[in-house]
């Protein structure tokens, strides 16, 4: 079964992300706390919404995606970012990681998003496959940036006031 998850959810949501931060040999950049993620999911102003799987006999949570939305300025309209989809081991197979996508693409369909793109790791060759198996395009021409730490705070040093926009004539 594929649901909305609840605040109730989250210290399962933050233990899978836990799960797949070590699977991606990443598990020390996974600093998230249950306080961090209830705020961006369920406070006045969500920064994201997660879905989760529960397996059907046991109702136990087996998986779950995260995502918001994005705005493409070349379409004009709204799209979905997938930030993590992951299933636990135990549960793969089953159909859920299908499910948690299919159950995305209907979110993206209702609220008329034309773009739904997510990240994956160039050395996850089973989730390719399985990303392939469902039509899905690889942009390899496509290189992901990413600015944290000094780098960002010298960047952001050099950067000019910032005024409020002229009033409007």
């Amino acid at each position: 079964m594929i649901r909305h998850a609840t605040v109730g959810d989250v210290p399962e949501i933050r233990a899978m992300i836990r799960e797949l931060a070590a699977y991606e040999r990443a598990v020390e950049q996974a600093r998230a706390t249950e306080e961090q993620l209830r705020e961006a999911l369920f406070g006045p102003h969500p920064a994201a919404y997660a879905l989760v799987a529960e397996d059907d006999d046991s109702g136990g949570t087996v998986g779950f995606a995260l995502w918001f939305p994005r705005f493409a300025t070349w379409t004009g309209v709204r799209g979905m970012h997938l930030e993590d989809l992951y299933v636990r081991p135990g549960a793969r197979g089953a159909g859920h990681g299908k499910a948690l996508l299919a159950a995305l693409a209907a979110i993206c369909e209702e609220n008329g998003y034309e773009r739904f793109e997510w990240w994956v790791l160039a050395w996850n060759e089973p989730t390719i496959a399985f990303y392939r198996s469902l039509g899905v395009e690889l942009l390899e021409e496509w290189t992901v940036c990413r600015l944290t730490g000094g780098p960002l705070r010298r960047l952001a040093a050099q950067a000019p006031a910032v005024g409020d926009p002229a009033p409007a004539a």
